[in-house]
């Protein structure tokens, strides 16, 4: 096993590479089954070759790539085909392009889409059982983590714990102590790994250096302070280091730039969804008769309210600002399943267009909410400093019931963040939210306490 514990890394890089090399041959090698021409040495084939290679770099650098270890296998699996298929079908219409030619095609033609079709079925399959496989050998290695969580209050350790406890193969909760505890640095140290939350900043700064000074991993949550150091960087004034945080704002061609891709995505998005949005309006209108739209008064940048556009999802008489609830009444039956795959968002792309809103931002909130969530976090106002957004880091990584605090915290991360990759990436990623759309669109809840202090 000591043997296994120092080639971990050699033996997963291996699996990885054996995985990469046969989302690539299966590509060239069943399409070169019909084009021989692009398994031999040629200008033509090595293009191919190379675009291919830079394409999938870069999708598993915006989808997350072979991260084993780290993530759960399904969700892994989901990103790295996008990844793929994404590669596929750029390489795809590079490899058409280049059939116009005088041996093979005089116009252009959609090549062999069954062939792709087939490429697509072995990428996918070799995905998974590499996937699956690879985390098995990572955990069979590398046993939970053992961890102990340090928080404030049993409500805290419930929102904290519950989330670790999903990761039953990588962590292992032996303790779970009040930060007061006297017993604390004891705990600390027969743990592997620790976590800190919901605790004073002073508390978390005095543990947080103890727990690097014992070679401890450390988790702990954002505050305000966290957020505004994620766009800071280090200036030297002669030889004195220094944490440098300018407040910034978009350039003229961020601005530009990124006010003309919102106009032509949303109305290139807007034509290619017309005939679907016409579909579900008939649907909506045919259940109760009502209103196929919905607007309501939603806060963008500078605080400004605009009126969002949405597909009605609940009955109508029964549609107040209020946020929904677990099992819901008052969702319509067409309307449970535009929730679910946020079909009903689609009608926002109007707004973006309009400039009401942008396509990346953070999530538009109702008024309540605003006023609500303000009146317990003064920092939420923040998050107003840009356009509301149709996606962002809180509707890819957040879901529905997220906290107001961790959507904030997600909100400010984009802020601090921002550059025009972020804004494609985070687009790119947009797809994974329809992919968990159960997770995704979960509703609020009041989760039971099922975890207890050990000790206080």
């Amino acid at each position: 096993m000591k043997f296994l514990n120092k080639a971990q890394n050699t033996i997963i890089f291996c699996i990885k590479s054996f995985l990469y090399i046969m989302i690539i041959a299966c590509f060239f090698v069943t399409f070169g089954s019909k084009y021989e021409w692009l398994l031999k040495l040629s200008r033509t084939s090595g293009v191919t070759l190379v675009t291919f290679i830079v394409l999938l770099a870069a999708t598993m650098s915006v989808y997350g790539g072979y991260q084993v270890g780290r993530l759960k296998s399904k969700p892994i699996c989901i990103s790295m085909s996008l990844a793929t298929i994404v590669t596929d079908l750029v390489a795809h219409l590079e490899f058409c392009i280049m059939c116009v030619n005088e041996k093979n095609n005089d116009h252009f033609v959609y090549e062999s889409p069954h062939l792709l079709l087939l490429t697509v079925a072995l990428q996918v399959a070799f995905i998974i059982s590499l996937v699956y496989f690879g985390n098995y050998v990572y955990f069979y290695i590398n046993k939970p983590e053992k961890c102990c969580i340090i928080t404030s209050s049993e409500e805290s350790l419930n929102n904290i714990a519950s989330r670790i406890a999903k990761y039953k193969k990588q962590y292992k909760i032996n303790d779970m102590i009040h930060y007061t505890s006297p017993n604390a640095y004891e705990v600390i140290n027969r743990n592997d790994t620790v976590f800190l939350y919901d605790i004073p900043q002073k508390d978390k700064i005095i543990l947080n250096e103890y727990c690097y000074a014992y070679h401890k991993n450390i988790y702990y949550n954002f505050e305000m302070s966290d957020i505004v150091a994620l766009g800071s960087r280090i200036a030297f004034f002669d030889d004195k280091p220094i944490v440098s945080e300018n407040v910034r704002d978009l350039t003229i061609e961020q601005r530009f730039i990124k006010r003309l891709m919102d106009i032509v995505l949303s109305l290139l998005a807007l034509i290619i969804s017309s005939p679907f949005m016409l579909i579900f309006a008939i649907l909506i209108k045919a259940e109760d008769g009502g209103h196929v739209f919905y607007r309501q008064a939603r806060a963008t940048k500078g605080g400004k309210v605009f009126m969002v556009y949405k597909f009605r999802t609940m009955k109508e008489k029964d549609s107040v600002n209020v946020s929904v609830k677990e099992k819901d009444d008052r969702i319509t039956k067409i309307g449970k399943f535009l929730r679910k795959y946020r079909i009903d968002e689609v009608p926002q792309f109007i707004n973006i267009l309009k400039g009401d809103m942008s396509l990346v931002g953070p999530r538009p909130e109702m008024i309540e909410n605003v006023d609500k969530y303000t009146e317990e976090l003064p920092e939420f106002t923040y998050r107003l400093r840009v356009k509301s957004g149709l996606t962002g880091y809180a509707q890819i990584a957040g879901k529905y019931n997220t906290s107001p605090k961790d959507k904030l915290v997600l909100d400010l991360m984009y802020i601090e963040k921002y550059s025009l990759w972020l804004d494609v990436k985070l687009l790119l990623q947009t797809v994974t939210v329809v992919l968990k759309a159960d997770d995704s669109t979960e509703a609020f809840k009041k989760e039971k306490s099922k975890f207890h202090f050990t000790e206080r």
